[in-house]
């Protein structure tokens, strides 16, 4: 059957084997190479973006001009021209989906794409549907829920898990988006229908939706499940609590998360040898610390070079793909960096570590070899809580608001922490003024400003992020407090 100019048909014909080992036989950097001279043909804005930074259309044609390219941002590309003249032909029409993301203000960006650019995502659920879940064998009902609506988690998994289906695997989808009442409700009325149920949702949110369920005498294990997540960096000590709450024996072949934005789809996800790496690098911290130069233990997943091209430039994630907008050296944010699959590899010999081993030979035939991408979170101060993107600008405006003012510095630092049961907090510690006591009415007005605030300017907050944890506990201190507000330094609003 020809393929060509069928997408769907050639998403179902093509084994996942097949378009993973793609690598093996073709250069990443000419792939991306490729992708530059078809958008500066193609595409209105990104011509007039080389040309008012006094690039030839005509270069970037080897992996070394391509690195001399200049970095699209949201603010220098995306915010600066209009969108249609960013897609292909300028026809933005020729795009039949739109996501939506709040951009560092709340306003909204939108992200367009078409069946085409999901049927490329959609080989990433199917390596962690497959090689993981092995569902191609097992009758599995898929549960998402991410928040259904414009913001791109929802629709997206659930164009993508039905891509699974039309490809003859026997996947159900249910979509009750984040009620967990919803969630719990299909669980208990489908899932005994299938050989497994999987989960699809921000972390904590699923685990939210677990521990409730308990309570309610929801029997996890008798569902089989897996869970897919995707939005935060958790630790594996978080993971390990979460599987042993519903009963999953295996971690690495139980859960997967998936490294997704709006702006791009998903870029990579968690492979069974990924998370044993990860795990093995969590029990040795010296080691992590040596592989990724932070403390600190980042998300690790593998990608496929050939569906989205990665550098690191100075610390920071910069990715290449085909969208809707097509991306070329597109400066996504986040912190973090590319380590090639041998030197992985290397590195584990080197420190007398085979982590692979624990692998079964279906795990080990199933990695294809494909590059890692690690990452720390945003690197412009934001925040994830829920898989919602928090800015301070956000919390800024909470605290300008009267009679605040009168108490306040603005001056204010955001963090995420972690109660007794290992759930996220929001969490913000606020400067007083020079001369002004804090008391309880000071903190229970900064709270209600915040919460309200930031439920009005941030969609993704007031969609994503349960209504118990939207309140942030808030914290007064004197000003000038060297913990927080240490003065004559940069301050830095997150932590």
């Amino acid at each position: 059957m020809d393929t060509t100019n069928n997408p769907l048909q050639a998403f179902i014909a093509t084994p996942l084997a097949t378009r993973l080992a793609r690598h093996r036989h073709a250069s990443p950097a000419d792939a991306a190479a490729a992708l530059f001279r078809e958008t500066a043909e193609q595409v209105p804005a990104y011509r007039d973006f080389l040309t008012a930074n006094g690039i030839d259309t005509a270069a970037g044609t080897d992996a070394e001009s391509f690195r001399a390219l200049p970095l699209v941002t949201k603010d220098n590309y995306m915010r600066t021209y209009p969108l249609p003249t960013r897609c292909r032909g300028g026809r933005l029409q020729d795009c039949d989906m739109v996501a939506v993301s709040s951009g560092s203000t709340g306003t909204p960006l939108p992200w367009p794409r078409a069946m085409c650019h999901e049927l490329d995502i959609a080989f990433r659920f199917e390596q962690i549907f497959r090689d993981a879940f092995a569902a191609h064998r097992r009758s599995t009902l898929a549960v998402v829920c991410f928040p259904m609506g414009t913001w791109v988690g929802g629709m997206y998994t659930a164009a993508c898990c039905r891509h699974l289906a039309a490809k003859g695997y026997p996947v159900t989808l249910v979509t009750p988006g984040n009620k967990p009442e919803e969630i719990h409700r299909a669980v208990r009325e489908l899932g005994p229908h299938f050989e497994q149920t999987v989960l699809l949702g921000y972390p904590p949110f699923v685990k939210g939706v677990i521990d409730a369920g308990a309570t309610d005498g929801l029997d996890w294990a008798a569902y089989r499940p897996k869970l897919v997540f995707a939005g935060e960096v958790f630790t594996e000590e978080w993971r390990a609590l979460v599987c042993q709450r519903v009963g999953a024996a295996d971690p690495s072949r139980d859960t997967a998360s998936l490294y997704g934005t709006a702006d791009a789809g998903v870029l990579g996800n968690e492979t069974p040898l990924s998370i044993t790496l990860r795990r093995w690098l969590a029990r040795h911290p010296d080691a992590a610390r040596e592989l990724f130069g932070e403390s600190r233990l980042p998300t690790l997943v593998q990608y496929d070079p050939l569906s989205r091209y990665f550098e690191a430039v100075d610390g920071t994630l910069v990715i290449s793909g085909d969208n809707g907008v097509p991306l070329i050296r597109y400066h996504i944010a986040d912190r973090g960096g590319v380590i090639d699959y041998a030197d992985m590899m290397a590195f584990m010999k080197d420190h007398g570590a085979d982590p692979a081993a624990q692998l079964t030979c279906d795990d080990r035939h199933a990695d294809y070899a494909l590059p890692f991408v690690y990452l720390f979170g945003r690197a412009d101060f934001t925040l994830s809580y829920y898989g919602a993107n928090i800015y301070p600008e956000n919390l800024s405006v909470g605290l300008e608001q009267p009679p605040l003012t009168n108490w306040v510095s603005g001056r204010f630092v955001m963090e995420i922490v972690q109660d007794s049961d290992l759930n996220p907090r929001l969490a913000v510690s606020v400067e007083l003024l020079p001369g002004v006591a804090g008391n309880e009415a000071i903190t229970a007005a900064v709270v209600e400003s915040l919460h309200q605030e930031l439920r009005r300017l941030n969609s993704e907050f007031a969609n994503y992020v349960p209504v118990e944890y939207q309140v942030p506990r808030v914290t007064l201190y004197p000003a000038g407090d060297p913990g927080y507000f240490p003065q004559g330094v940069k301050h830095r609003y997150t932590r």
